[in-house]
C-alpha cells in the first residue's frame, strides 16, 4: 500500500516528528523555508501540509497542492492560511488551540510587569552605566488595578486567572462566552465599551477577523482612562498602530506591550521603537514547551485524520 505523503513546510519539534512516526501509513517530506514558487513546485502528490507561522498557505499554494486533503497549523492562529480557498477545494484546515496558550499568556503578564515598573528602560540605563533611580520612582503596582480582557479563550482566560492571583480585578468582553461562564472564571462580564472605559490595563486576546480588525482604534482610545496600559500579544491589525502611537503621544496611553504587528517584520517601526513601548518580535508562542506541545498535537491530529478519518480541531468543514 502506497504511503500518504505529508509535506512539512516549517520546522516542528523533534517530538512532533516522533509522533508522526507512530503512523506507519504516512511518509514525511521535510523541506522547510522554501520560497512560494519552490513550495508550489514541490508539493506534488502530498495529501497533507504542515505549517507554523513562516509559510503562507496562499490560494496559489493551495491550488498547486492538487492532492491536498488537510492543512495543519502548528499553532492557534490561521491567518497565514487562506481558509476560504482551502474550503472551496474541500481541504480540511486544522489548528492546535491551547497548545501554546500558557506561553502566550505568560508573555502578556510579563508585559504588564515590564510596563508597570519600566523594567526595560531601567535595565538599559544601568547597562549605560547610569544610576538614575529618580527616573523610575513613578512605577505602579498591579495590586488593586483593573485588567480588561478583550477575549477570554484559551489565552485570555489564563491571563485573567493569573491577574486574579496578583490581586487585580478582571473585567472581560467576549461575545462568544456567556456571562455565567465569565463569572465562573472569576471575571466580571462587561461590554466592549465598559472594558475600554473602565480598565487600567487592557489586554487583547481575540482572533483576527473581519469583526476584530481595527477594533482598538482612535474611537476606542478616546474612551479610555488617561494613563491606561495596552497589551497586544494576540494578532497584528486588531490594534490600529498609528492610532496607538497617537494615544501614546497625547498621554492617553501610558505604555504598551506589543508582540504582534500589521506586517511582520514591521514596515513602519515607529510603534516598536517608541520609548514607552515594550516591543517583542512575535515570541508569544516561542517557548520550548509550547513548540513541543503544538508539534505533537498537529502530528497526532493529521495522523488521526489521514489514517482514521478522525477530525480534531477543525477550523473549517473540509469534506
Amino acid at each position: 500500500m502506497e504511503k500518504k505523503k505529508v509535506f512539512i513546510a516549517d520546522s516542528i519539534a523533534k517530538e512532533g516528528m516522533a509522533e508522526f512516526a507512530k503512523f506507519p501509513d504516512l511518509e514525511l517530506v521535510v523541506k522547510t523555508g522554501l520560497a512560494p514558487d519552490k513550495l508550489t513546485a514541490e508539493l506534488g502528490d502530498s495529501v497533507g501540509l504542515v505549517v507554523r507561522s513562516a509559510t503562507q498557505a496562499t490560494r496559489e499554494i493551495i491550488a498547486a497542492g492538487k492532492h491536498l486533503k488537510v492543512i495543519g497549523r502548528a499553532g492557534a492562529g490561521v491567518d497565514n492560511i487562506d481558509v476560504p480557498a482551502a474550503s472551496e477545494r474541500g481541504i480540511l484546515v486544522l489548528n492546535t488551540p491551547g497548545g501554546n496558550a500558557e506561553a502566550a499568556a505568560e508573555l502578556a503578564v510579563a508585559m504588564m510587569f515590564a510596563l508597570a515598573r519600566e523594567i526595560p528602560r531601567a535595565d538599559a540605563s544601568m547597562k549605560a552605566g547610569t544610576w538614575d533611580k529618580k527616573s523610575f520612582s513613578g512605577g505602579i503596582e498591579l495590586l488593586g488595578k483593573t485588567l480588561g480582557l478583550v477575549g477570554i479563550g484559551n489565552v485570555g482566560s489564563i491571563v485573567g486567572k493569573r491577574a486574579l492571583g496578583l490581586g487585580m480585578t478582571v473585567i472581560a468582553y467576549d461575545p462568544f462566552v456567556s456571562a455565567e461562564k465569565t463569572a465562573s472564571l472569576g471575571f466580571r462580564a462587561a461590554t466592549f465599551d465598559e472594558v475600554i472605559a473602565g480598565s487600567d490595563f487592557i489586554s487583547v486576546h481575540a482572533p483576527k477577523t473581519a469583526e476584530t480588525k481595527g477594533l482598538l482604534g482612535a474611537k476606542a482610545f478616546a474612551s479610555m482612562k488617561k494613563g491606561v496600559f495596552i497589551i497586544n500579544c494576540a494578532r497584528g491589525g486588531i490594534v490600529v498602530e498609528k492610532d496607538l502611537v497617537a494615544a501614546l503621544e497625547n498621554g492617553t496611553v501610558r505604555g504598551a506591550g506589543v508582540d504582534v504587528y500589521d506586517r511582520e517584520p514591521p514596515e513602519d517601526w515607529t510603534l516598536a521603537k517608541h520609548p514607552r513601548v515594550v516591543a517583542t518580535p512575535h515570541i508569544g508562542a516561542s517557548t520550548g514547551e509550547a513548540q513541543v506541545n503544538v508539534s505533537i498535537m498537529i502530528a497526532r491530529q493529521i495522523g488521526a485524520f489521514l489514517t482514521r478519518g478522525e477530525v480534531i480541531n477543525a477550523v473549517n468543514g473540509g469534506k
